[in-house]
């Protein structure tokens, strides 16, 4: 019986976050704006690196891939929520949920590996200087960059793959603004156990590696910049460094409470404010903060401004 029920579904209605009616064209405008300025911020960035031959090294080959994700994870996700701002009944059909769930699983990944590979550039080229030419060549960071997309596709199809073994036959109303695994969890007519133990051991054990992996890079960038008898090289290392361990923190916070401890009992609301923070807030910071902190992407951008004028 469980399984002809779960035969009959065809889509799901997302309730969205809660707000007063009187809200619906002022969020509608801002999340509008916002991902506007995602969208300009981020490919911006990646065609001022295409563009300009000095940064063409790879510190900034994984900036710009870092800006593709991040408008790849808020074209996943804003576009939709955008849409039902402006309709009555919020539905997605279950494929078009699996298909924008394995987006967005693609993007977060590939995010967390992205920031785990600039964490080791950055080691290198802070306390192995004269070995980084060496090390860091064109061939790894290609490397790198492969294996981050590659590790971050077949995660989001291993975690949508066992999605298929969920049935939903109780309720298809999902307590979220887009089709993220957790809630779909919640509203399983079909025990999801396996599923809940495969997100806290992939979903884990990706979010501690890589983790680790940003903290000991930064651990070793501090003692070796500390060492520095020279004010100006530590000053201009901590600005180097500053922009990543921001945006590593606002990162992997959410995540790490939405994804390596994924009861049951939290609240939706509060599912939905972290989701919120990485899938949008987080896509549109970034390019502020790497810009704004990093003088030859702000050279680089003046000199393209002047050569436009």
């Amino acid at each position: 019986m469980e399984k002809e029920n779960a035969t009959f579904l065809t889509e799901f209605i997302l309730t969205g976050i809660s707000y007063q009616p009187q809200w619906k064209i002022p969020l509608f405008l801002v999340f509008l704006l916002i991902y506007l300025l995602t969208v300009v911020g981020n490919v911006g960035l990646i065609v001022l690196i295409w563009s300009d031959s000095a940064l063409h090294i790879p510190m900034y080959f994984f900036l710009g891939s870092l800006a593709f994700v991040d408008a790849w994870i808020s074209s996943t996700v804003t576009p939709k929520m955008l849409v039902n701002f402006l309709v009555q009944s919020n539905r997605i059909s279950l494929s078009e949920c699996m298909v924008q769930f394995l987006s967005f699983a693609f993007g977060g990944t590939t995010e967390c590996f992205l920031l785990a590979a600039m964490a080791y550039d950055r080691f290198v080229a802070i306390c192995k200087p004269l070995l980084y030419p060496v090390i860091m060549t064109n061939r790894l960071c290609s490397q790198l960059l492969v294996l981050s997309f590659v590790g971050g596709f077949v995660h989001a199809l291993i975690h949508d793959g066992i999605l298929f073994r969920l049935s939903f036959c109780n309720s298809n109303i999902l307590h979220h603004f887009y089709c993220d695994i957790i809630p779909l969890f919640k509203i399983s007519c079909t025990d999801p156990s396996i599923n809940f133990l495969m997100v806290f051991i992939l979903s884990g054990s990706i979010q501690v590696f890589t983790i680790v992996t940003v903290l000991v890079s930064y651990t070793f960038i501090l003692f070796t910049v500390l060492k520095k008898k020279s004010e100006k090289g530590a000053r201009k290392a901590f600005s180097t460094c500053g922009a990543h361990l921001l945006s590593v923190s606002l990162y992997f916070g959410p995540l790490l409470f939405m994804y390596v401890c994924p009861t049951s009992q939290k609240a939706d609301d509060q599912d939905m404010m972290d989701s919120l923070f990485y899938t949008i807030i987080i896509p549109v910071l970034n390019p502020m903060i790497y810009s704004l902190r990093n003088k030859k992407v702000i050279a680089s951008l003046s000199k393209m401004l002047y050569r436009n004028v």
